[in-house]
């Protein structure tokens, strides 16, 4: 692979997952060929009002459609699959992914009617695709979730290791431990680059072994045998559900599952046999009536307490099927995501407040590496250049520290931001530009038509309310025929202000009929002298500033 034409580099371009957890997704371009690896969403933050997911940007990808060779999966996590219904619809290329990874986002494809359309391919480890001048290998991995697969991307300009999210277990609950064989034999091949892992990278120490926390359940199952538990994890973590499973059986308990994310997914892996149980273990909601508390467990979704998941429900009181009971004991077995700790906060203070007992202590194992780990793929490795990727700024950081630690140079070190174009071969490695990228916004099935303007008006409706002013002109004289009227919500209650509403109201005719007096008739002059008297009123008399939308008619 040496006779590389020298003025040919492989170009490495995130399009998300870097600066945040979530969205990821990185090109890798060498000449006329692109692979992609990953396609996911990420959770809008609290400013974005009414926004229900956020994916990349892929106008990058759309403009070089004739090069993406197809799109390699390193596992089946929302922040890495979440997106592919919505990019597939422009970017019709196939898609390659390991069995449980595959069966996902097969699921995801059937809901948006897009099964026919889009190419895919399982892929065992161990073996690899060529996609142009490509070749990816899929390397067996471990991480909360089944099916996770490290990728080794041969190019002509060198090998790059892509870690996936990914955690050294020795004795994971589901298949074998991680390749670190495979990945030291790439290592002595020699390796360009390697692209790994940065959640944990703050963290000290290795992850503890999903396996623990299952002895830490059947602790949990032996102290509260006299009352219902319910248990609420991530959907995706199928190894914890197999895991509570096991001490249901145990302990003689029926399994009910709740939540619709969690219901397809296990059902997903149950149907490929990523999680076993003897039948008649796992009972619907429905038949829960037929047992007593202490013979029911109830496994479901809203470990971060999401507003619409099944235990933010039922801590609500909303929940149709299932009602929280005195007496009750509520595992969270998760830890929370940076940024939801008031959520969860609120959903365990509404639980307790029902009279149920609330553990969220030992009950959950990350899936990601820590500072050891992170230094035993470094050494296995070898990479000539280090780039850090998955996490906030902060983590990133903490990664090139670490790959510092392990004797790269740091002008070899790359911390990038999405967009960064890096040019790399043996010789040297330089960020030479940047392409495009950002977050398209999804609301309901709105895909990019709430922007930044959008969201700026809802901002400012949330803060301030708004006024709007009706009127009516004759069309031939411009004489003011009905109006102004003034309507207002989210403002002040109208009941207790009158005064000031009818006030206002003369403010604002006032204006109108001095420009009507003055031959001013042309509408938008008139709605701006509208906008400026009231919100100079508003300010003088309660310095608030909501949104002012005039409404002029004609007859």
């Amino acid at each position: 692979m040496k006779n590389v034409n020298s003025e040919s580099k492989l170009k490495i371009i995130p399009l998300g997952g870097l600066e945040q957890i979530g969205m990821n997704m990185t090109a890798f371009e060498y000449e006329d060929s692109i692979v992609v690896v990953d396609c996911g969403l990420s959770f809008p933050d609290d400013e974005m009002l009414g926004i229900d997911l956020v994916i990349p940007d892929v106008t990058y990808l759309k403009d070089n459609i004739d090069k993406v060779k197809g799109f390699a999966i390193t596992h089946g996590h929302e922040d890495h699959i979440g997106a592919i219904p919505y990019v597939l619809k422009d970017l019709n290329v196939p898609i390659y992914a390991t069995k449980l990874t595959m069966g996902i986002i097969d699921f995801k494809l059937k809901e948006a009617e897009m099964e026919k359309k889009v190419k895919r391919k399982v892929v065992k480890y161990g073996q690899s695709i060529n996609l142009g001048c490509f070749r990816i290998e899929f390397i067996r991995t471990n991480h909360s979730i089944a099916g996770a697969a490290a990728l080794a991307i041969y190019s002509p300009a060198g090998i790059v290791v892509h870690t996936g999210d990914f955690k050294v277990d020795y004795t994971p609950v589901y298949g074998a431990p991680i390749d670190l064989q495979r990945l030291a034999e790439i290592g002595k091949k020699g390796v360009l680059a390697l692209m790994s892992d940065s959640t944990n990278a703050l963290k000290p120490g290795f992850t503890m072994s999903e396996s623990s926390v299952g002895k830490t359940f059947d602790t949990l199952f032996n102290d509260n045998r006299g009352s219902r538990i319910i248990i609420a994890t991530f959907a995706s973590n199928v190894d914890r559900v197999q895991q509570i499973i096991n001490s249901a059986v145990k302990y003689g308990r029926k399994v009910v599952i709740e939540g619709r994310s969690m219901v397809n997914i296990i059902g997903v892996a149950k149907e490929l046999e990523y999680i076993n149980y003897p039948d008649g273990t796992v009972i619907d909601v429905e038949e829960m009536k037929n047992y007593t508390d202490e013979q029911i467990v109830l496994i479901t979704t809203g470990s971060q307490g999401e507003s619409m998941a099944a235990l933010s429900r039922m801590a609500a009181s909303l929940h149709r099927k299932v009602t929280i009971h005195p007496g009750d004991t509520v595992i969270f077995s998760s830890t929370p995501i940076p940024g939801n700790e008031k959520s969860v906060a609120k959903v365990i203070n509404e639980l307790s407040m029902k009279g149920a007992k609330v553990i969220f202590q030992d009950t959950h194992v990350s899936g990601h590496a820590c500072e050891e780990e992170l230094k035993l793929i470094y050494s296995l490795v070898k990479p000539k250049y280090a780039i850090p990727v998955h996490g906030e700024y902060r983590h990133l950081a903490a990664n090139a520290e670490i790959a510092e630690h392990m004797g790269i140079p740091k002008e070899n070190i790359f911390v990038m931001f999405k967009g960064d174009v890096l040019e790399l071969n043996d010789e040297s490695a330089q960020i030479t530009g940047t392409v495009q990228t950002g977050a398209i916004l999804v609301d309901g099935l709105g895909v990019g038509d709430v922007g930044n303007i959008v969201l700026r008006d809802r901002q400012n409706l949330a803060e301030n309310g708004i006024i709007v002013v009706v009127m009516t002109l004759d069309k031939y004289s411009s004489q003011l025929l009905a109006g102004p009227d003034i309507v207002s919500r989210g403002f002040v209650y109208v009941r207790e202000s009158e005064n000031l509403i009818e006030n206002a109201r003369m403010v604002v005719e006032e204006a109108v009929e001095n420009c009507l007096y003055r031959n001013v008739t042309d509408w938008g002059k008139l709605k701006n002298v509208v906008k400026d008297t009231l919100s100079d009123y508003m300010w003088k008399n309660l310095k608030r500033t909501p949104m002012i939308l005039p409404i002029i008619m004609e007859v």
